[in-house]
């Protein structure tokens, strides 16, 4: 039995490839098939490339949901004053009707 090795691409092969395929207007078999690559190789390189990279999940920051805590404390805050506004609106208008 004469078994092939696997060809093996370089990494700038591979990104061209899945750029190529995302931008293209051409189905992804027809660019895998004019690459020479198989469409199973190209569809795993697009799944693995297009895929965030962990350490992205990392770096993030939660400086915006600080800001809105921020946001939701000033508004609690004015409405709390507001209420008790009203409150005192209607204790005065309940005794000026009596």
């Amino acid at each position: 039995m004469n078994r092939e090795k696997p060809q093996t691409y370089t990494a700038e092969f591979r990104a061209s490839a899945v750029k190529l395929a995302n931008q293209s207007d051409k189905p992804i078999t027809q660019v895998a098939k004019d690459l020479g690559i198989n469409v199973n190789t190209l569809h795993t390189w697009i799944a693995k490339y297009s895929r965030p990279k962990e350490s992205d999940k990392t770096v993030r920051t939660d400086d915006h949901l600080y800001e809105e805590l921020k946001r939701l404390k000033k508004e609690n805050a004015r409405l709390t004053e507001e209420r008790d506004l009203l409150k005192k609106a209607a204790a005065y208008f309940t005794k000026e009707h009596r």
